[in-house]
Parts: C-alpha cells; sequence; structure tokens
C-alpha cells in the first residue's frame, strides 16, 4: 500500500499522488472562478443519488462522454478527518485529453431536506477551474517523475492524458488534522464534476459521501 497526505493547503510540500494533487488543486489554482448562483436550495430527490448518507458515485455525462468512470470504491464511510483514507478506482478513456482542461465543480451539503450549493469561497467549493494542466503543472514540474502510486500502476500525472484504460488498486491516503472550512465539517455532501476541452464535455462524474471531523 502507498501513503499520502492530502493537506488542504494553498500548496503541497510533497504532492504524491493524483488526490494529493487534486485536493491541493482546489486551494492552488489561480483559475477558480466564482459559481452562481452562490447559494441555491434544490428540493432533495431532485435526482438518483439524492439519497442522504453513504458513499455513491455515477457518471453523469449523456452517455457519449468519451471518458468514463468504471469503478470507485473509498472506505471508510463516513470518510473522517483525520483518518486513513483507502481508495481504489478505474477508468477508461477513448479519447486523448489534452490542455486546456476546464473542470466545473459543483458542492452540496444537506440541510434537512434540502440540498444547498456551496458557493465558491478562496477557490474552494462550487469553483470553476479552467485548467487543471496547468494546476497540475504547478504540483508536479514537467520533467519530474510522477509520484507513487501513480508510477508503479503507469497512471499519469501530466497532460496530455493518452486514450486507454487506467487502474489504481486500494491504496491508502493520509487525512491530516487541518482546520476545515465551518460550512466543511460534519456532513452529507454532493459533488458534480465535470471536464471539458473547447466545450466538449469529455466526463462527468456525480458523488455524494459524508464527511465526519473531529
Amino acid at each position: 500500500m502507498s501513503g499520502c497526505s492530502l493537506p488542504l493547503a494553498p500548496a503541497c510540500p510533497e504532492p504524491r499522488v493524483l488526490p494529493c494533487a487534486l485536493g491541493c488543486s482546489w486551494l492552488a489554482s489561480g483559475t477558480a472562478g466564482r459559481a452562481a448562483p452562490a447559494w441555491a436550495a434544490l428540493p432533495a430527490g431532485a435526482a438518483a443519488w439524492d439519497q442522504v448518507g453513504g458513499f455513491a458515485w455515477e457518471n453523469c455525462g449523456d452517455g457519449r462522454d468519451p471518458v468514463v468512470l468504471q469503478s470507485l470504491s473509498v472506505a471508510p464511510d463516513p470518510i473522517s478527518i483525520p483518518g486513513s483514507l483507502r481508495i481504489s478506482a478505474a477508468v477508461k478513456s477513448g479519447k486523448a485529453m489534452a490542455s486546456p482542461l476546464k473542470a466545473v465543480l459543483v458542492v452540496e451539503k444537506a440541510l434537512g431536506d434540502l440540498w444547498i450549493q456551496l458557493p465558491c469561497i478562496d477557490q474552494l467549493g462550487s469553483c470553476t477551474y479552467d485548467d487543471v494542466c496547468t494546476i497540475l503543472d504547478n504540483l508536479i514540474p514537467p520533467g519530474t517523475t510522477c509520484p507513487e502510486p501513480l508510477l508503479t500502476y503507469g497512471i499519469p500525472c501530466h497532460c496530455p492524458f493518452k486514450a486507454g484504460s487506467y487502474s489504481l488498486p486500494a491504496s491508502d491516503f493520509i487525512l491530516p488534522d487541518v482546520e476545515l472550512p465551518s460550512w466543511m465539517t460534519n456532513g452529507n455532501y454532493r459533488v458534480r464534476a465535470a471536464v471539458s476541452n473547447g466545450g466538449e464535455e469529455l466526463a462527468c462524474v456525480k458523488l455524494a459521501f459524508s464527511l465526519q471531523s473531529q
């Protein structure tokens, strides 16, 4: 198993794996924008992934997206901060992904029977990132060997990402004891992440999970 610290801080001092890079990119990117509306109350039951509590995921493209998440496992459930997080995943890409890769995140938190869309504050929350490739280059300078366990399993950490199948066997990551924003503490969350290039959607994934902070 490989370990990685996932600091929620402006920079990753040692971005050893992709989840670390992605976590840091929320704060490190200089291209994040604010989502509108900032606060939107949506009735629970508006989509199939509304059930409060428990980890779940699904592809949300129109069935024609070239990049598809085939499997994803996260434990424990709920996710504990601080704590250890075990992740396994498999992705199939039918098309190479090159810069600029735009990522749009919509993050919601359950409040009673409503889902409240969280605003983009300090590049964390429902934000838009104009180019994930640039974020990755800032975190892991080009020419640098990809960190473990990406290197072992042949998973790239820079654009362009070639078409093909990528698999991450169960790997352990450390979630450090950090001070989270008050609106990102204990609770049930769901995230919609869409990635596009030149207006063409390449991938769309929905996640639902619970956080438990000490």
